[in-house]
């Protein structure tokens, strides 16, 4: 009589500093784009939800904000999430950047990490970068030198090296239990938070250094057009000083036109439907210092 497998499903949290690849990893292990991704530091703002269903197994995946010295009271709720992100979960994916090298910030984080129960798989990221063996062996080195993780292991989010590997070991600490996510279901995110997610990355990719960090985008409205196959998106773009919002209208109003035209072909292949974009920018002054304007940008 042939044994049934057990079904297994939980949580694994994935953490690191600022532009170490995490986002980039938990789309490669989800299949498709669940985060956005920018060459940015702290991009992502909200602790991001995919789902992996493998034979046997569902894994949801947290992509969590990078953790940073905060400078504002934002950053202080980004680190905040990172930390309530490790409560209750199942398994931790601590990333380090092997290419940019293993520094300061990564050994504080590893040091919080050192009084959890929960096991931890520690990942030297970004090894198609590094040049050559004797250095990624010298990365994976240094970062068992941190702590007493689970597993060590060198990957690339970007390539999918050794990624297949990292999911299995995942896979091995589930506990056993019904899925949390019925079949089809990538991500626990609502759709306007997709569509203002990926209006923010079109934004962050075009605009200069001063602009980045104090975008926020809050989708006012999202609403089918009777008769056709068309939504109507009604966002905002907030920005902190006025001279930010020049750069993102651009002259004759060209920037907010191309961040609208590479938002709309994304937004309208997520929706499976064209898309009538309607953006406008306003100005919240100083918004990441403010605990109200915080909470009404959706952090």
């Amino acid at each position: 009589m042939s044994q049934v497998q057990e079904f297994r499903s939980g949580f694994a949290t994935v953490v690191g500093r600022p532009n170490v690849g995490k986002s980039t990893l938990v789309n490669r292990l989800v299949g498709r784009k669940v985060a956005i991704v920018t060459e940015k530091p702290q991009t992502t703002r909200n602790a991001i939800r995919g789902v992996v269903n493998g034979p046997g197994f569902q894994a949801v995946l947290v992509d969590t904000p990078g953790f940073h010295k905060p400078r504002t009271v934002l950053g202080e709720r980004l680190n905040e999430m990172v930390r309530r992100s490790l409560e209750g979960v199942d398994v931790v994916v601590f990333l380090v950047d092997g290419a940019e090298g293993i520094g300061r910030g990564d050994e504080f984080l590893a040091s919080q990490l050192a009084h959890l129960k929960t096991p931890v798989l520690a990942c030297v990221n970004k090894v198609d970068l590094i040049p050559s063996r004797q250095m990624v062996a010298e990365a994976l080195l240094a970062l068992e030198r941190m702590g007493e993780w689970d597993e060590i292991l060198p990957i690339s989010a970007r390539t999918g090296y050794n990624v297949d590997l990292l999911l299995d070991l995942v896979r091995q600490r589930l506990p056993e239990g019904p899925p949390y996510f019925p079949e089809g279901v990538w991500t626990d995110q609502p759709e306007k938070q997709l569509v203002a997610e990926i209006i923010r990355e079109k934004a962050m990719e075009l605009t200069r250094e001063e602009v980045p960090h104090s975008v926020a985008v809050v989708v006012e409205e999202m609403r089918p057009r009777e008769g056709r196959d068309l939504v109507e998106v009604e966002a905002i773009l907030y920005v902190e000083r006025e001279s930010q919002k020049g750069i993102l209208i651009g002259k004759g109003g060209r920037m907010l036109k191309e961040i609208g035209s590479r938002a709309r072909a994304e937004i309208e292949a997520l929706l499976g439907s064209q898309v009538f974009l309607n953006l406008r920018v306003k100005t919240a002054r100083e918004w990441q210092r403010s605990p109200d304007l915080i909470s009404r940008m959706g952090y």
